[in-house]
């Protein structure tokens, strides 16, 4: 998908330091980069640190004259995305009892338990899938990104993201039933 003029636009003005430009850059993109890392980090607290630090590193490169050039979308989910694989290798994996102590939306607790212990399952398999297998399955159905907007995530075809999707999708169906 071509980045649009306003995505273009808005960028030019961030890389002079405009703070409207900068204030509308975090309203427009912060909301969703929260839920993408929240479904990688499994935890709303590790998305919101995941979130700060990544503006943060995004303010640095810009003050530095580097950073995207274009696709700014892109370039910030690629940075949630190494954000939040970097936190994978330095954690042990979630304990089942901590499972036990998140809080639940349903009325009841089974059903709540065994939703939290299905979703954490996923995660554990997605974290050991290829990085760019992992990033296709979680931007294509956790986020909602078509074909095309993958594609200008990872910087390559759309013929290669469809590749990418199979074998993660394939990979993900044999640990998930190795567990």
């Amino acid at each position: 998908m071509p980045q649009s003029a306003s995505e273009r636009q808005l960028l030019q003005r961030a890389r002079a330091w405009d703070e409207a430009a900068l204030a509308e850059i975090y309203d427009r993109y912060a909301p969703a980069l929260m839920r993408y890392a929240a479904a990688l980090l499994g935890s709303q607290e590790e998305a919101e640190e995941c979130v700060a630090e990544v503006f943060a590193r995004f303010l640095t490169v810009l003050r530095e004259g580097r950073g995207p050039r274009r696709h700014l979308r892109a370039y910030l989910y690629r940075m949630v995305h190494n954000w939040a694989y970097d936190r994978f290798r330095e954690r042990a994996p979630l304990p089942l009892d901590a499972l036990a102590r998140q809080p639940a939306d349903h009325a009841d607790p089974g059903e709540a338990a065994a939703q939290a212990w299905q979703a954490e399952r996923l995660r554990q398999a997605l974290r050991q899938l290829p990085r760019r297998q992992a990033l296709v399955l979680t931007l294509r159905f956790f986020e909602g990104f078509s074909l095309e907007e993958v594609a200008e995530v990872l910087e390559t075809s759309v013929g290669a993201v469809k590749a990418l999707q199979h074998r993660g999708i394939e990979n993900l169906r044999r640990l998930l039933q190795e567990a």
